[in-house]
């Protein structure tokens, strides 16, 4: 798609569509229009529309502008208008286009600016509005949009604005495609792959196999590994953009979940294909920030592998030992996140880090807590926290601190080992972060649960059904804050 700028009046720009957005029951913003498009706005505002939160309506445009046609787009009312309500509005609009084969649009700005919010807003909706996944589908409609004009005055702010959101939308959407490949095309192979496509001048990789892992004792990381015939891939990315202590990202990386011998049951396993959004959101950032150009020093680590139950997988009860010695009693084989996450916090420490963040779909009572609107948070950090708080306000990936309270390391006792990796279900989203913090140590570190957040079954304006790409926004963000 093509993106124009251009400081020309509405009624002057050639195209398919022209973009006009409206607050709930308000039409004066409109005054320097053309009469015709003004009396036009004046005879669909007194019957078809009213330009609440995500109403659309398309019309023929007069005979004597340049846009063949006009959609109108509610914002809803003055007060209640934010970032998020215009990149809404910008989802709903070019998916309802794209749906009618539309090609060329333009869009308005002069109501966007004079309520203090950017247009690059909806062109960032609009973006993730409008992804696919279509990989497998033989016959394909070729309904995409070739051309989009912002009208509006040309300036850098607007130009670097809209560098950023199609970089980042080109990799959250990225990070989609991986999340929504079945599990026998996005194996550790393929996902260590993927990693290796990233490499460039400031970034690179290393792929750690199963006897570099043996060797480095990754106890932990290999008990789930034991189940499947696929070879796992501890995968390292680094991306030099600074000579500062790096930032480590860890994500989970369960390219297909059973649950091992505490097997799951069969309804909706086929969606644990997306148990590797954690590492999905890791390649996702790594990926923009190159892009970008963003001047940190960044570590991703993927620990892939999948969790599968056969004859040598591990069983409840066995114990094993982790990166930096302390052992674990296996209470559940489908706790298996905390595991690979164990090992992969402790060979991050190695890196001396600023701050550890890991992000997973770590636990189902996260979706149970906070359903599909909200990203657990806990960690140790609590300046690093807040500053993930506001990124999260900006980009609308909201986080919920959760406790870890000292008490919750009685939930993870065991009576043979130094740790247990269950506790049973009571405070199971909060003590299988603790059971992380006890890697974590002394360490800025923070915890992302997306256990909620990483699919979707409804269509949302700015997130199809499926995988969410979620985490690439909300890290991106925080990173341009902490550069």
């Amino acid at each position: 798609m093509f993106f124009y700028i251009k400081n020309i009046r509405e009624e002057d720009c050639a195209c398919d569509v022209l973009i006009l957005p409206f607050i709930e029951g308000n039409t004066e913003y409109y005054s320097h229009l053309n009469s015709s498009i003004q009396k036009l706005i004046m005879k669909i505002f007194s019957k078809e529309f009213n330009g609440k939160h995500r109403e659309l309506f398309l019309t023929h445009a007069p005979d004597n502008i340049k846009p063949e046609r006009i959609l109108f787009v509610g914002l809803g009312k003055k007060d209640d208008i934010s970032a998020e309500k215009i990149r809404q509005a910008g989802g709903d609009s070019l998916t309802f286009l794209r749906d009618k084969a539309i090609k060329n649009l333009a869009l308005s700005t002069n109501l966007i600016y004079f309520l203090k919010q950017k247009p690059t807003d909806f062109i960032e909706g609009a973006l993730l509005g409008l992804y696919t996944f279509k990989k497998y589908v033989k016959e394909k409609e070729d309904k995409s949009l070739t051309a989009i004009t912002i009208i509006s005055k040309d300036k850098k702010e607007l130009r670097d604005d809209l560098k950023w959101v199609k970089a980042v939308s080109s990799s959250v959407n990225f990070s989609r495609d991986l999340i929504n490949t079945p599990a026998n095309d996005m194996t550790p192979k393929h996902l260590s792959l993927i990693a290796l496509s990233l490499k460039n001048k400031k970034t690179s990789v290393k792929i750690l196999d199963k006897k570099d892992v043996q060797k480095l004792g990754m106890g932990a990381y290999l008990a789930v590994v034991r189940g499947s015939n696929e070879p796992p891939k501890f995968i390292v990315i680094k991306y030099k953009g600074s000579q500062k202590q790096p930032i480590v990202l860890i994500g989970k990386s369960i390219t297909f979940d059973s649950g091992g011998l505490s097997i799951k049951s069969a309804e909706g396993m086929e969606k644990m294909k997306y148990d590797m959004a954690g590492g999905a959101a890791v390649l996702g950032v790594l990926k923009a920030v190159s892009l970008l150009k963003i001047p940190v020093h960044l570590i991703g680590i993927l620990p892939a592998t999948e969790n599968l139950p056969d004859g040598s997988a591990t069983k409840p009860g066995d114990v094993v030992k982790t990166i930096n010695g302390k052992t674990i009693e296996i209470i559940n084989t489908d706790a298996e996140g905390r595991l690979t996450l164990a090992d992969a916090i402790g060979y991050a420490k190695r890196y001396n880090p600023r701050y550890i963040i890991d992000i997973a779909t770590l636990t189902g009572a996260c979706s149970i807590a906070l359903g599909n609107e909200a990203i657990a948070m806990m960690g140790n950090d609590k300046s690093l926290m807040n500053k993930i708080k506001k990124s999260g306000e900006r980009t609308y990936e909201r986080v919920w601190e959760m406790p870890i309270f000292d008490e919750y390391k009685e939930y993870i006792k065991s009576d043979i080992a130094d740790l247990k990796n269950s506790g049973g279900k009571s405070g199971s989203l909060v003590s299988s972060a603790f059971f992380l913090s006890e890697f974590a140590g002394k360490t800025p570190w923070v915890h992302l649960d997306i256990a909620g957040t990483a699919w979707q079954e409804k269509d949302k304006p700015c997130i199809p059904r499926g995988a969410t790409g979620v985490g690439v926004r909300l890290i991106l963000d925080l990173l341009k804050e902490l550069k």
